[in-house]
């Protein structure tokens, strides 16, 4: 009845997706102090748990049930009501289970992105309110209005693995948090296990293949050249990283070097199945320059994110939707959009809108909502508590000597 071939590619995405997220907590553990880096991991993982009831609960069937053209799904299919192991999906060519997992691997590593931006600042039980209601409120209406048949994919703004879905709305949301809650009062010493961050850069860059190439849903020439993209654009902009950092302090820096490949990995990734791998390329280039600066205009202002995560993925997301707005190309891909440079001026409108209601929405709402939790349980943690945030908040340490 399904295509086995399409069925077991999408498997492979879907577990490659899954495997980001320990990425992620490899790759922010390294980045944090010794004394931190429990409290930070674990805010990963139980996404993993709690993100996965959310939508078994309510999440899939308010991104991609009924709404159409609209923000928001229904409840119809709250619980999967009505779907099975023989329920097909894009044409019958995959079980609809299997997309439903996808996206629930998607839906699992966007809020878990925000938290190095406030990491050893934020209590658990106020960050397991913030995870739900972020995802409620911020989460689910987007994916509903891109790729659920909303307002936003009526409107035609493309967007093809998550630029405004995944990156912006989690990079906007990151620089509310850390506005929010300010500045750490315990300060670090920077990394604590550059090996851990490295380890961390490659589950992430190789998950990356199928959150990128996965999005295509099917085994097709768009799909090799998703991959290919990824891992061009996350190059390109790993080295320019590199060479920037190494030309203003003298020294080839490996965090560097891994931070230009995320943020590559993040603006390519609207645009992986949209452009050229030439295009790729330019992508990467403009990526590892622009949220290098964005870094450094993170720093000059005294933003206390943490872990970068507004400079990489915050504006690369937006920077890849503002880039396939201006470079996409429909002779690449029917499905896409001629962007700017190709006569879309209409299509680049539409991206630069998409990407400043987003970025207006995620940030005010991840504030305000911020603010309210704080009314019911305390969000910050005390000075105390930063010093030592494994033992204060789990009563365990990632070290014992």
């Amino acid at each position: 009845m399904f295509d086995t071939g399409h069925t077991a590619f999408m498997l492979l995405a879907t577990s490659l997706v899954m495997l980001m997220t320990p990425g992620l907590a490899f790759f922010y553990g390294g980045l944090v102090g010794r004394q931190n880096v429990l409290s930070i991991m674990i805010q990963s993982f139980v996404s993993m748990g709690v993100t996965t009831v959310l939508w078994y609960v309510c999440g899939y069937s308010l991104c991609f049930s009924g709404g159409e053209g609209g923000i928001i799904g229904n409840l119809d299919m709250a619980f999967l009501r009505g779907i099975d192991a023989t329920t097909p999906y894009a044409g019958g060519a995959i079980p609809l289970l299997v997309f439903v997992a996808y996206q629930m691997m998607f839906a699992i590593i966007t809020p878990a992105l925000i938290t190095g931006a406030f990491s050893n600042r934020i209590r658990f039980p106020a960050y397991l309110v913030f995870l739900v209601v972020w995802l409620l409120l911020v989460y689910f209406p987007f994916v509903h209005m891109i790729w659920g048949g909303g307002l936003l994919a009526k409107w035609g703004v493309l967007d093809y693995a998550g630029g405004i879905a995944v990156h912006n709305i989690a990079g906007m949301a990151a620089l509310a948090s850390v506005l929010f809650v300010g500045r750490r009062r315990v300060a670090e010493q920077g990394p604590h296990s550059i090996p851990l961050v490295a380890l961390g850069t490659g589950l992430l860059w190789f998950g990356w293949y199928g959150f990128n190439a996965g999005s295509q849903l099917r085994v097709d020439h768009i799909t090799a050249l998703a991959f290919l993209n990824t891992d061009v654009a996350a190059s390109f902009a790993a080295v320019v990283w590199l060479i920037i950092e190494w030309t203003r302090v003298r020294k080839p820096r490996f965090v560097g070097l891994l931070t230009g490949a995320v943020a590559g990995l993040a603006t390519i990734t609207p645009a992986a199945g949209y452009v050229s791998t030439g295009t790729a390329a330019v992508i990467g280039i403009i990526a590892g320059v622009v949220c290098y600066m964005a870094v450094e205009l993170k720093n000059r202002l005294h933003w206390d994110d943490a872990l970068d995560v507004w400079g990489v993925h915050g504006v690369g997301g937006a920077l890849g939707i503002i880039l396939l707005g201006l470079l996409g190309s429909a002779a690449v891909n029917p499905a896409g959009a001629d962007g700017l440079l190709h006569g879309g001026s209409a299509f680049f409108v539409k991206q630069l809108a998409a990407v400043a209601g987003s970025s207006l929405y995620a940030f005010g709402f991840t504030w305000g909502m911020l603010w309210l939790i704080d009314k019911i349980t305390p969000v910050r943690t005390t000075e105390q508590m930063e010093k030592t945030l494994d033992q204060s908040l789990h009563g365990e340490q990632a070290y014992l000597a």
